[in-house]
């Protein structure tokens, strides 16, 4: 969940696979509603806009907050207030709910669905069901925040939002619905001991080679950093890439990650071109933690190391030493085999040459030897 200043809802037919569904959608924009229905809940099929917003509030309004930040100790609470705005032109009764918080993949924070249950700092806060609020007017709602006792020091984040849900029939008479919120974070941090502490884990390294042999190729590294102490805190990434047994290496920083939950992970992927594929390559993963926004955090914020190694096979290469092999191996035999066949025709034409030399007559004027013991003419 994204705070938003106000939001528009006006209905849609759903394709199919919601109605197969039949889930609860939480959407960024939601579908039209009519206005007064009790609960917030409304049929689809309306033409009515409803736009409304919520923001953190004092007693009197909207204060120019965009979150609530706390700082509390074990057992001890505070009162704050909403101000849900509706800009529509008809009422429209919205429900109030609270839940855990969580940073999405994509780095944004979100509060769970309705259909989840919070076990965190979303049960902390106590604040009424519903609100009905009149067109073009705003209406401040009070709620509680009360740490329990048994409360772990460090960060507790959760959402508050005001509701509105629609509810229709979808294809094959499959009834389905839409929760349509805005709201804002409530982060809660419990006095006592601070751990900042980061963890790379999930390490993963692969190598894509270029076809083509003359071009080097490309390193892909990826790793979820995960917070395991007790504090929200960002994260820097840096990869160092050594290659051929520390003769070649790169340096590639990764993107920063704004905020790691405690408990909770971001993933980062780092990519390193122009490796060439000379074996082994060795990726050295540096995290360094910090703070998030204003925070003060009285720990140190070690970074923390990790080493993953891949091989990088130059398959291409060895394909073009293949080829080279072959094409020297054939060049070859076809040099011995003309060269048999030249000495096969040579050793013909001797042959020949010794066989016509044998079969001619014996030349004039020379008489032919006599037989032993005959006496001569």
């Amino acid at each position: 969940m994204n705070p938003a200043p106000h939001l528009s809802h006006r209905p849609r037919r759903f394709v199919r696979w919601f109605a197969a569904a039949g889930a609860v959608l939480v959407a960024a924009l939601a579908p039209a509603l009519p206005a007064g229905a009790a609960g917030g809940t409304l049929p689809f099929d309306t033409e009515d806009v409803i736009t409304w917003g919520v923001k953190p509030a004092d007693a009197d309004g909207p204060d120019g907050r965009t979150r609530v930040e706390l700082v509390l100790d074990p057992g001890a609470s505070a009162s704050e207030h909403l101000a849900v705005s509706n800009f529509s032109d008809v009422p429209v009764t919205f429900s109030i709910q609270a839940a855990d918080g969580y940073i999405n993949p994509k780095g944004r924070f979100n509060m769970l669905p309705s259909d989840r249950e919070s076990t965190g700092a979303g049960t902390w806060i106590e604040v009424q069901d519903s609100v009905e609020v009149a067109p073009d007017a705003t209406v401040v709602v009070p709620f509680t925040v009360a740490v329990p006792d048994n409360a772990t020091p460090g960060d507790h984040v959760a959402g508050i939002a005001a509701t509105v849900k629609s509810t229709g029939e979808g294809e094959g008479g499959t009834s389905v619905g839409v929760e349509s919120r805005v709201g804002f974070r409530v982060s809660t941090r419990v006095t006592g001991e601070v751990q900042p502490l980061l963890a790379v884990e999930n390490v993963k390294a692969s190598y894509t080679p270029s076809w083509n042999p003359f071009a080097a190729g490309d390193l892909t590294v990826s790793y979820d950093v995960a917070n395991d102490g007790n504090v929200r805190l960002g994260a820097e990434g840096d990869v160092a890439t050594t290659g051929f047994f520390g003769a070649v290496s790169t340096d590639r920083s990764a993107a920063d990650i704004p905020e790691v939950l405690p408990g909770g992970s971001q993933r980062s992927r780092v990519e390193t071109s122009n490796v060439w594929p000379l074996g082994p390559v060795r990726s050295t993963i540096t995290v360094t933690p910090t703070t998030v926004d204003d925070d003060q955090v009285d720990a140190p914020l070690e970074p923390v190391t990790v080493t993953v190694t891949t091989w990088a096979v130059p398959w291409p290469q060895l394909l073009l030493v293949a080829i080279v092999v072959v094409l020297i191996i054939g060049v070859r035999d076809d040099r011995r085999r003309r060269r048999q066949r030249l000495e096969a025709m040579l050793e013909r034409a001797r042959d020949e040459g010794r066989q016509q030399a044998g079969s001619e007559p014996a030349p004039s004027g020379t008489a032919a030897p006599s037989a032993k013991g005959e006496p001569k003419a």
